[in-house]
């Protein structure tokens, strides 16, 4: 049994009927990534479960987080003056992101190599990768930090909402047309930090601080390739994608509020966490970056899992995340003072969140392994010796 039934009957049945349809054009995945993932995934055991393979993937973007959250918890180290990261961290972070990207590309060929793919599968592929947007992000943002050559973290919140909000789109076109196309700028993005991370650990962070050309940074050269790659490349496809199922009447709902139903409750994520950046009594963004930047993504994860749910169902999505409605008081006692002490306000409702994601999680991941007779991390029937 289940910690909680998250998914209802209505979604365990749109289940049983779920096919994956996917398109990828993405010259780099097509030609580069995918054989090379071919070549991988022939030394894996055959006993090896895909699910096993994701999640080690994701735990090595967890260590990295956690081992520049130790080395360079404010963003500060590297800054002029300040005590830098050692070399070894970023080559580790280095190798750690290449190796979460490369088990992220291999975990679905083992599925179909070993005759294992489910829905789970991919729920819980996509819904890792939810997760993982903020911890390759605050992760990143370690090697330009916050400096005079770095970046600010009022820029990097604003920068980060538009890596989540990239990220769902994907999901956004799916669930109006039902085939997932999936994003050129991950793969990008994937292959470019984990060079940066190795060619911080030779050169230096000191290099970063030089401008590229005339007065631009790298710092500059970062937040417009984010930010360009969103706006002109991600953006304009997923909405051309849409109107291209519109045109031929391929989609899977008819009215503009349906088709719009899942940015609902990320807007409003975004207008609570904003506000409270904005009006925050102790400036709070500034004194507690990570730990507002974990909260954020975390709760974002929450609200991408639910869609990704409802999209692979194929039911209606949810007009409103439960979890939002918690946090409108949190930021509300946080911006009017009442609760004196905001830092300890953001750790508890922090954890909150983290909990009750891990808590949705593996409810959801139990409720489906149950469902379809399965075992989430074996390849094992269950009760079977």
């Amino acid at each position: 049994m289940s910690l909680y039934e998250y998914v209802t009957q209505e979604q365990l049945a749109g289940f049983d009927k779920y096919k994956y349809s996917a398109v990828d054009s993405n010259p780099l995945s097509i030609y580069v990534m995918h054989p090379f993932w071919n070549f991988v995934v022939k030394f894996l055991p055959t006993w090896l479960a895909p699910n096993l393979i994701t999640f080690t993937g994701f735990m090595f973007l967890v260590l990295n987080f956690l081992m520049l959250a130790f080395f360079d918890f404010d963003f500060t180290a590297s800054a002029a003056g300040q005590v830098h990261v050692p070399s070894w961290v970023w080559v580790a972070a280095g190798i750690f992101n290449f190796l979460a990207y490369t088990l992220d590309g291999v975990d679905g060929k083992q599925a179909r190599r070993t005759n294992s793919s489910t829905p789970l599968g991919e729920l819980f592929d996509h819904g890792l990768d939810s997760w993982a947007c903020i911890f390759f992000v605050a992760t990143v943002y370690s090697v330009f930090g916050r400096g005079d050559s770095g970046v600010g973290v009022g820029t990097l919140y604003y920068i980060l909402w538009v890596v989540l909000f990239s990220f769902i789109l994907s999901h956004w076109e799916k669930y109006n047309t039902g085939i997932l196309f999936l994003p050129w700028g991950y793969d990008i993005s994937q292959v470019t930090i984990s060079l940066v991370y190795l060619v911080t650990a030779v050169v230096g962070v000191e290099t970063w601080y030089q401008p590229i050309l005339f007065h631009f940074l790298y710092r500059d050269l970062f937040t417009f390739m984010i930010i360009a790659c969103s706006f002109t490349v991600t953006l304009p496809m997923s909405l051309f994608n849409v109107h291209k199922g519109y045109r031929n009447n391929t989609l899977k709902h008819s009215s503009l509020y349906e088709a719009f139903l899942p940015f609902l409750s990320p807007v409003l994520l975004f207008i609570l966490s904003t506000t409270w950046v904005i009006f925050s009594p102790t400036n709070i963004l500034e004194q507690q970056p990570r730990v507002f930047y974990l909260m954020v993504g975390t709760a974002f994860a929450n609200v991408t899992c639910k869609l990704i749910v409802c999209q692979m169902s194929n039911t209606r999505c949810q007009a409103l995340s439960w979890l939002l409605l918690p946090m409108l008081p949190v930021v509300l006692l946080a911006v009017t003072g009442v609760v004196g002490n905001e830092t300890l306000l953001l750790h508890v409702w922090t954890a909150a969140v983290v909990l009750a994601h891990i808590h949705y999680g593996v409810s959801v991941v139990q409720q489906l392994s149950s469902h379809f007779n399965i075992l989430a991390f074996s390849l094992k029937k269950p009760n079977s010796d």
